[in-house]
């Protein structure tokens, strides 16, 4: 079944090779093991991005922190909550955080081992957690250098940060100023545009020139089934603020087109990032939409809308693995059709948080415990 399409599709069940998110916010501590089980019950491997506080930028950092994962893991087994076989072969794939204090000597340390996979860039201010981010991309030019001829990949929060750019212009001014630039200057460097948001961002990685598997792009749930609307239907409703926000229905929609496509570049990544609610639910609320316990669901409903089903798979569990040179999972993953309606509320680090669409009723529902390991 290497690189072959598990897909099979009946009128009342979906079967897909296990997929991958690769892009997910695990949080740490309470946190952390409130909501692990629920990305190991659907993925086989994650992305695991490195905002924590402090932020997560050396090796040794990246080593423990997987290290608090694979216990947390342990311990959701111990509370029945995933299976052995799925905590054991749940691969946390490790990232360092991008500051302007980075050395080349952090990058070939991390390209020499087998804990970091990626190293990821937060433009200061631009999302949690990322005031330790870079201001500048000309001061960490030495060090993408060093990825570049490392094949490290470089995975990319692509805002701009300027006060006065507008706020749902932030990506699409990101792609002039910063991404063509940079990728023109280093142009071996290999880049996740991550969770893309435009229909500027989806157009510039489908018409890339560069050779295969150099530019790709993940693309959250919230994105393909939403638009800046349901921020406000009903009033203001913070449980689908993230960033980038929200954008246009033109936006939405191309989003679709392009994961829908079948076109390798594009791969799933939930962007999954859990807080509590009241700290959403405040005035200055946090950005993150929490999926991770009905990320494959909330996919199938957008593939089913668009009419491309068959094109799930692909996009969930073969586009990403072949893009980090990757064997894709051996595992498969059942959806049952039958309606159900997400939770009100889950528990969450001894409060309890608001998963997104909390309370709608959707037509697909992962069957039984989950993925095989």
């Amino acid at each position: 079944m290497d690189g072959v399409s598990a897909y099979h599709c009946t009128m009342d069940t979906l079967t897909l090779r296990t997929p991958d998110d690769w892009h997910l916010h695990l949080r740490d501590g309470a946190a952390l093991h409130s909501v692990v089980a629920a990305s190991a019950r659907q993925f086989g491997r994650a992305i695991i991005m490195p905002n924590l506080r402090p932020p997560i930028t050396t090796v040794a950092e990246a080593t423990a922190y997987r290290d608090r994962i694979r216990l947390a893991l342990d311990e959701a087994v111990g509370r029945g909550e995933i299976s052995q076989a799925q905590a054991a072969s749940f691969q946390p794939l490790m990232t360092l955080y991008l500051t302007e204090k980075t050395s080349v000597d952090d990058i070939r340390q991390a390209a020499a081992g087998d804990v970091v996979t990626a190293v990821k860039l937060y433009p200061a201010g631009a999302t949690t957690n990322s005031d330790a981010g870079v201001r500048a991309i000309d001061r960490v030019i030495p060090v993408l250098e060093a990825m570049a001829e490392a094949g490290m990949p470089l995975l990319v929060h692509g805002e701009v940060t300027d006060p006065d750019v507008d706020v749902f212009d932030r990506e699409a001014v990101f792609i002039d100023r910063v991404m063509i630039p940079l990728r023109t200057r280093l142009p071996q460097l290999k880049v996740v545009f991550e969770h893309i948001t435009t229909r500027q961002a989806a157009e510039y990685v489908r018409t890339d020139s560069a050779e295969p598997g150099m530019l790709g792009a993940t693309i959250t749930p919230q994105h393909l089934l939403y638009n800046r609307n349901a921020i406000f239907t009903g009033g203001l409703r913070p449980h689908w603020y993230c960033l980038p926000v929200l954008k246009r229905e033109i936006h939405r929609t191309a989003l679709v087109e392009v994961a829908t496509s079948g076109d390798p570049r594009f791969f799933l990544g939930t962007d999954s990032a859990p807080h509590a609610r009241a700290l959403k639910e405040v005035g200055n609320g946090c950005a993150g939409c929490y999926t991770g316990p009905h990320a494959l669901e909330l996919y199938a409903w957008a593939f089913e809308a668009a009419g491309a089903l068959d094109k799930l798979d692909a996009f969930a569990s073969l586009h990403g693995a072949r893009f980090y040179g990757r064997a894709p999972n051996t595992g498969t993953i059942t959806l049952k059709r039958q309606d159900w309606t997400i939770p009100e509320s889950l528990p969450f680090a001894g409060t309890e948080i608001v998963p997104l669409a909390a309370g709608e009723t959707l037509s697909w529902q992962v069957v039984g415990e989950g993925r095989t390991a």
